[in-house]
């Protein structure tokens, strides 16, 4: 059999569970790294509940994605060991095949992580199919309000093991508590909830922003403003209503800005 032949016999199985992503529908991947709560607590010892050394990563991690992978993203947003990009409603990488986007990222942010963190990491990755703006919206609401259960819960459980509380019985005392009494745990040891830094409360998040950069211009040698782009780290977000408005504005004003 000629090779062309059985490339052709072959590449349907490869290919004929291949699902694409609709046009016009928003696309979110969310990778969740594997097995990181052993990694950063036995493994390489990060400070806990938080460690800037491991967020810096993240946002490293992040940013490396939005970058270099060859997909446009309007909106990265991490919490914990978990990374959500939002793809460009135009980007058609791939003619938008999920198992190569899938492959790629999580790929990608393994191998980032893993240069960072000078071991191995490895990361997994899902892709959310929106179809509304308000849907993403509530995408990043739902994960933002995550990161802050999640936080809570972490000053609480190592609050208790620092205390001398082995693991089952620190996870049995905070089952079932409400907010207030878990803030109100924190309290009675010295620590205020609401005064602990935002990024370890709401996450944090990469975008683009537009600046003035001094150029030249080559013909006449002028000096001139150009007006370019860079990734903007955002270390404190706004809350509630006022987060879902700067997603909303940063969604729809990417949308305007795509070519029609």
């Amino acid at each position: 059999m000629k090779f062309d032949e059985l490339d052709q016999q072959m590449r349907v199985f490869e290919t004929s569970h291949d699902f694409c992503v609709l046009p016009g529908i928003h696309m979110v991947a969310r990778l969740d790294g594997r097995s990181f709560s052993r990694l950063t607590k036995e493994v390489h010892q990060f400070e806990a509940p938080f460690d800037a050394r491991f967020r810096d990563m993240m946002l490293e991690t992040v940013e490396h994605l939005m970058t270099n992978c060859g997909f446009k993203f309007t909106f990265g947003f991490s919490e914990s060991d978990e990374i959500s990009l939002l793809f460009a409603n135009d980007d058609n990488s791939f003619q938008r095949k999920l198992r190569k986007l899938l492959s790629i990222l999580a790929g990608e942010a393994s191998a980032k992580f893993s240069l960072l963190l000078g071991a191995m990491a490895a990361f997994d990755c899902r892709i959310s199919q929106l179809p509304s703006v308000q849907n993403v919206v509530d995408y990043f609401r739902w994960r933002n309000e995550d990161a802050h259960r999640n936080a809570l819960n972490a000053h609480c459980y190592w609050l208790l093991r620092k205390q001398g509380r082995g693991v089952n019985e620190a996870t049995e005392a905070i089952h079932g508590l409400s907010v207030a009494a878990k803030n109100e745990l924190l309290f009675q040891s010295g620590i205020n909830f609401n005064d602990l830094p935002l990024w370890q409360k709401r996450g944090f998040g990469v975008y683009w922003e537009e600046y003035d950069h001094p150029g030249e211009n080559p013909i006449t040698c002028e000096k001139v403003i150009v007006r370019r782009k860079r990734l903007h780290r955002d270390l404190e977000w706004p809350m509630k209503d006022e987060y879902s408005a700067f997603l909303r504005n940063l969604v729809t004003r990417a949308s305007d800005s795509e070519p029609k």
